[in-house]
């Protein structure tokens, strides 16, 4: 090696580095992925739904390879189209693809293929997909939240949020509150409310999952934002349990003042921790009519507070409802988004076109319905702490590593890093 390629010297030995590798990948386990893609057939599923108005004899990529790309790309950490750029040349993904890769300016007609028909023919799909997965369950707990996505350019419909302070899109999201599947997500202009829409939503999917299984029992859980006029009449109307958060006001103020005072006195100002639960009936004005209501006054140890919500659960008493159903929201659902926003990267819509950036969003779901499969395989093995793993330490510890690729006429051989610490769970995934 010649001298002109030493970095460092460390005591009397010279570092140097040059490109004489050969052809090695970062991305070694998207393999992986290809295997679990075709136990699945997720993304073939989809990919049918995508329109394609090309002329046949002038397509080099299909829509189905083209989704797989973004997928893949968007698990093992590449957020945008662009990225490409830096995987050209990349021998797996070159063999997973059978051939070479979209370009950029390809992938972003591919984005902005999709109208308002062909994104709400996909959330059909995506609806009728979930429903086909409840064969044997009796109960159901569909989480509905929300999420604001700063925008930075001019997307359409990007819209001032009074609430966030920003320029935004908002993002809804239902989830299975058992198993972590998106039952349906959407888009909504920035200037969106909370409950902007879900109702309407909620009610075709209810309407899918009672002309499957009649029987299924169906409880909705969500923030205040969900709790409005319609959503207790729709409730009553298709025998919906619920339990949802509780904005205060100045009426449920005076209900819980002198719980909340007695509290004060004998636990906040001493600085100890406490809990008090009390129920009550309460009835909005635009309520239909009263609804069964619980308070939590609590003492921190830091300061008072109090939290409010209503349910039609009758399974227990306030403190059961509250700390064994409501609050589990928190990781059926808060956490959940935040994979599917922070590390599947749905806040990257940044193409113009409001439809478009749905399918973005979709895309991004996809990616992590991939994972969640990947996760339901984990817990299948032996390695009890992969099995509490969330997306990102998925990805760092188990999709990015080393390969090379070598390819004869019977057979591909992808030959990973002896380094690789997770070489057995790597095995017990590949041989299930």
């Amino acid at each position: 090696m010649s001298y002109k390629n030493t970095f460092f010297y460390r005591k009397n030995k010279a570092v140097s580095v040059d490109f004489s590798a050969g052809e090695i990948s970062s991305d070694g386990s998207v393999v992986l992925l290809e295997k679990l893609e075709r136990e699945h057939g997720l993304l073939r599923y989809f990919s049918k739904l995508i329109p394609d108005a090309r002329d046949p004899l002038r397509t080099v990529h299909g829509r189905e390879k083209q989704l797989k790309q973004r997928v893949f790309m968007l698990m093992q950490g590449y957020e945008d189209t662009n990225d490409v750029e830096y995987l050209g040349n990349d021998p797996l993904y070159k063999d997973i693809l059978e051939g070479d890769m979209a370009s950029q300016p390809t992938m972003s007609r591919f984005e902005n293929s999709m109208g308002k028909a062909s994104v709400f023919a996909m959330c059909h799909a995506w609806i009728d997909r979930y429903v086909g997965t409840l064969a044997g369950r009796k109960r159901i707990v569909i989480d509905i939240d929300s999420t604001d996505d700063p925008t930075h350019g001019n997307q359409q419909l990007s819209m001032f949020n009074g609430y966030y302070g920003r320029f935004m899109y908002n993002e809804l999201f239902f989830h299975d509150g058992d198993t972590g599947q998106i039952i349906v997500p959407v888009l909504r202009p920035g200037n969106s409310h909370s409950n902007k829409w879900y109702v309407a939503i909620l009610k075709r999917v209810v309407e899918r999952i009672r002309a499957a299984w009649p029987e299924m029992e169906i409880v909705v859980r969500g923030d205040s934002g969900s709790g409005c006029a319609p959503f207790y009449r729709l409730a009553d109307d298709m025998d919906l349990g619920y339990a949802l958060g509780l904005s205060s006001n100045e009426v449920l103020k005076r209900r819980v003042a002198r719980a909340q005072g007695a509290v004060r006195h004998l636990f906040v100002d001493n600085g100890t921790k406490h809990q008090h639960f009390m129920a009550y009936r309460y009835k909005a004005g635009s309520w239909h009519k009263e609804q069964q209501c619980y308070a939590k006054v609590e003492s921190t140890g830091k300061g008072p507070d109090v939290r409010h919500i209503v349910s039609n659960m009758d399974e227990g008493d306030a403190r059961e409802i509250y700390f064994g159903f409501y609050v589990k929201r928190g990781e059926a659902s808060e956490n959940r988004i935040k994979e599917v926003k922070n590390m599947c990267f749905s806040d990257r819509l940044s193409d113009h076109g409001f439809w478009a950036n749905f399918f973005r969003l979709l895309i991004s779901s996809l990616a992590y319905e991939m994972f969640l499969l990947l996760k339901r395989a984990i817990k299948k093995t032996r390695f009890e702490a992969a099995k509490k793993w969330q997306i990102s330490t998925i990805r760092a510890s188990l999709l990015k590593v080393g390969a090379t690729i070598k390819v004869t006429k019977r057979r591909v051989y992808y030959r990973l890093s002896k380094a690789f610490v997770y070489q057995d769970l790597f095995r017990e995934l590949a041989l299930q």
